[in-house]
């Protein structure tokens, strides 16, 4: 009973210092939620507002250019919401692992903020922005192998992640401004565990698992796709 009177008490004290003038900071935006009709679709901008007392809470928003940063510097355990990510570690076309740091200049629209606060929350960082830009980030490495991706098709790669992020987030009610790679750096001595032989349709084996490259991984999988060649041409003789 101690906490619930505690937000009692809080909420109380919020409305009635409160009163019934919200100031709008520049730079920002604010959602009005109503006891009776929800969040509210109108949304108010810089100035001063009025609310009524008890009825209405207003969520404040950041609606400026937001700078969402990939790097080493960046710890997710202390804040899951900051806006940014650590670095990503992708694979190229060429199976060569890469480990990605970017800056993403993300924008909220503000005509949207209600349906992101109604349909998100307030946590749209954790939600949909950081698990969307792994994602494409990843996805459009494996259209471009190591050499390529640190020199001639670094501007591609940026232009490529930021139409699929725009394709992506606009959805949510976020629009990208930009996109730009910071740094692309090889990971060496990265290994990866594949336990799967494919012998023939329908017929697989476990094998005792163990550290493999990402070569030997790629070199495994041809000669099992020669064997299910070979397979199927005896089947078909036979046939």
């Amino acid at each position: 009973m101690a906490s619930i009177d505690n937000l009692l008490v809080s909420l109380l004290v919020d409305e009635v210092v409160g009163g019934f003038i919200v100031t709008i900071p520049p730079g920002h935006v604010g959602c009005i939620y109503s006891v009776f009709r929800g969040v509210l679709k109108n949304v108010w901008y810089p100035g001063m507002h009025f609310k009524v007392p008890i009825i209405h809470r207003v969520k404040l928003f950041n609606a400026q250019l937001i700078e969402y940063t990939v790097a080493k510097d960046i710890l997710l355990k202390d804040n899951k919401e900051i806006m940014g990510d650590e670095v990503i570690n992708a694979v190229t076309g060429d199976n060569k692992f890469v480990a990605v740091e970017a800056t993403i200049l993300i924008k909220l629209d503000t005509e949207r903020l209600p349906e992101i606060w109604q349909n998100i929350g307030e946590n749209f960082v954790s939600k949909v922005v950081r698990p969307v830009t792994r994602s494409r980030i990843r996805k459009v490495l494996t259209n471009h192998t190591l050499v390529k991706a640190l020199s001639t098709d670094r501007s591609i790669i940026e232009d490529e992640v930021k139409d699929e992020l725009r394709l992506s987030l606009s959805g949510h009610g976020l629009d990208v401004e930009n996109f730009y790679l910071s740094s692309l750096t090889p990971i060496e001595g990265w290994q990866v565990t594949d336990t799967e032989v494919y012998l023939k349709p329908g017929e697989k084996i476990m094998e005792n698992p163990g550290p493999k490259t990402a070569e030997e991984i790629k070199d495994q999988r041809l000669f099992n796709g020669q064997i299910e060649s070979e397979t199927n041409t005896d089947l078909g003789h036979r046939n």
